[in-house]
């Protein structure tokens, strides 16, 4: 039976650092400077034979509800009122505090188990502070050291006494059965396997709407929103389904140009983007309607089209500006400064308002589609003795170049390979002439297309 975890405590304490180490990965940012984390971040964790969901929490602090760190709080309290158990953490080196006792009682007022860690505890520099965390009255603190690794078994053990229903191991003869009775009948059909979540990575400068969009696709305020820019900072994965349409959507932060990234934090934030980016099969790029397709934009889109990944233009806050001609002018711009992605989708959407999330995510399940597409060999010669008929490939240095068959060995995106002679002579605007015919010829709109030259072994060089 799984179960979920959620780690609470002021900030600074190492509650991310205790996530990374709980699933295996470095997924949440971790610094020395206190309220890094601001929404709450849920993965898959393991401690021996244990599987659970875990949380990680922005840091509990004593503000008004409508400020940032109030907000902040309240994804914190629900993430509480979510869980099956609560991890309640402090620093064993610093010892409580009063901010640590205050929210002591807020955890205790949840009602749920409570498993009182105590990180940072290597060494004797903790030993007093571990000691002390028994005022609290939440049981026998854990000495733990999230940084090292000191300490699971110690939490492995606290967690089973916490949850004894949910960390019971099921008697073999049990699943046995049910395996028996999951089984299929003979002329049954078998259920149909539920369809695999497009992964949507959303992008785009800061303050465009990114986790206003997706809390809309959702349905619940589930990331941080307001209006100061650089609010998110993790990379958030949240499941959607939307129209009966599976999506596995990813909040990034906003992504300025790199000469005005200064604070460190921003990096990781942006390279925390970006690695979003290259997970993703789909990247949404969000562009504010006020201030229309800005160069970072184009340097976005650019970067998504050179890592091969689908791209889909949402321009957020349409609502805002007078309608007729934005579409137009953008479509004109887009293909005129972006022609490795020509024809992109481009929709309006207000993510304050919910306008236009069926049209935005009618288009990304095209262009993950147009992503997908195979092209037969058969088709894809007679387009190329077509188009070299039309318009040869020039003569150089005196020498003609031969253009002997073209096949797509991978999607994902379309991949094309041609095999010729003197790969190294064929110019740049004749292999642009080829990938638009194939663009225009096959109907793949919006994604960008390899296309690489090979040319066979003469098999009288030597």
């Amino acid at each position: 039976m799984t179960f979920s975890l959620a780690i609470v405590g002021r900030p600074n304490v190492g509650k991310s650092t205790l996530f990374n180490r709980l699933v295996g990965k470095k997924l949440a940012l971790v610094d020395d400077r206190p309220g890094v984390t601001r929404d709450r971040r849920e993965g898959e964790g393991r401690l021996g034979d244990l599987t659970f969901r875990i949380v990680d929490t922005a840091g509990l602090e004593e503000a008004t509800p409508a400020s940032l760190e109030g907000r902040m709080r309240a994804q914190t309290e629900a993430a509480i009122g979510d869980c099956d158990a609560i991890l309640f953490m402090i620093d064993a080196r610093i010892g409580l505090t009063p901010t640590d006792r205050a929210f002591a009682d807020l955890v205790r007022k949840a009602g749920k188990p409570v498993i009182l860690v105590a990180n940072k505890s290597e060494g004797r520099g903790g030993e007093a502070g571990t000691l002390e965390a028994f005022g609290l009255g939440l049981g026998d603190p854990v000495p733990l050291s999230a940084e090292h690794g000191e300490g699971l078994s110690e939490l492995y053990d606290a967690i089973c006494d916490g949850l004894p229903e949910q960390t019971r191991l099921e008697e073999e003869d049990e699943d046995d059965e049910d395996a028996e009775d999951e089984a299929p009948v003979e002329g049954e059909v078998a259920p149909e396997k539920p369809r695999r979540p497009i992964k949507v990575a959303v992008l785009g400068r800061p303050n465009a709407g990114k986790s206003t969009l997706i809390n809309k696709l959702l349905g619940e305020d589930r990331l941080l929103t307001g209006p100061e820019a650089g609010i998110t900072r993790d990379s958030i994965s949240v499941n959607v389904t939307y129209a009966g349409i599976p999506l596995e959507v990813f909040d990034t932060a906003g992504l300025r140009k790199r000469s005005r990234i200064d604070d460190k934090l921003e990096k990781l934030s942006a390279a925390d983007g970006l690695r979003a980016m290259k997970f993703a099969e789909v990247v949404v790029i969000l562009i504010d309607a006020t201030r229309p397709f800005e160069e970072q934009d184009l340097r976005i889109a650019d970067l998504v089209a050179r890592e091969g990944r689908a791209l889909v233009i949402g321009y957020n806050k349409a609502d805002l500006v007078a309608r007729g001609g934005l579409a137009t002018r953008l479509r004109e711009e887009i293909d005129h400064l972006l022609p490795q992605v020509k024809g992109v989708p481009i929709v309006p959407v207000s993510g304050l308002m919910g306008h236009g999330l069926d049209k935005l995510v009618a288009a990304i399940v095209s262009a993950h589609k147009v992503w997908n597409k195979r092209v037969a060999t058969n088709p894809l010669n007679r387009f190329l003795q077509q188009v070299t008929e039309n318009h040869p490939p020039p003569a150089v240095s005196g020498r003609r170049i031969k253009l002997r068959y073209m096949t797509q060995p991978k999607a994902r995106p379309p991949s094309f390979v041609l095999f010729c002679s003197r790969t190294d002579a064929v110019p740049e605007s004749y292999i642009r002439y080829l990938v638009n015919g194939i663009r225009e010829t096959f109907d793949l709109p919006g994604v960008p297309i390899r296309l690489t030259l090979r040319e066979k072994d003469n098999p009288y060089a030597d």
